[in-house]
């Protein structure tokens, strides 16, 4: 599990990437959050708006990645992304969005490190 803290509209918020964000997103929103991230992490370029391939539905894929990793962080937001993206004036998706990226490389990079430390251990 990892966790970060990221500044949204001069909010403190944090986000929490672990293995159960999978499940979460797919149950809540049936899709694949792999598939998603890949998307928008290929659609973003060089991490500007002029350069971006983002539309809409890019965008609301990001507000509901970055609401489950903040609701998996902090349980007390609102229930729906709607109602937690009402709290902030401003949310830039290519201040966010990398951070993000970088959170959640970090977790599958963190399981794929324990899944081999453990399958060496096992194999002796």
């Amino acid at each position: 599990m990892m966790k970060q803290i990221i500044e949204i509209d001069g909010k403190q918020v944090p986000f929490r990437a672990s293995a159960a964000i999978p499940r979460i997103y797919r149950m809540k929103f049936h899709r694949d959050i792999y598939k998603d991230l890949k998307a928008l992490e290929t659609s973003i370029g060089d991490n500007s708006a002029e350069a971006s391939g983002l539309d809409m539905f890019s965008l609301e894929m990001f507000e509901n990645i970055a609401y489950v990793m903040a609701k998996h962080a902090d349980p007390t937001i609102p229930d729906t992304p709607e109602d937690w993206l009402d709290g902030f004036n401003t949310f830039s998706i290519y201040q966010v969005l990398p951070q993000l990226i970088e959170l959640w490389g970090l977790n599958t990079q963190t399981e794929i490190e324990s899944k081999k430390n453990f399958a060496q251990l096992t194999a002796k």
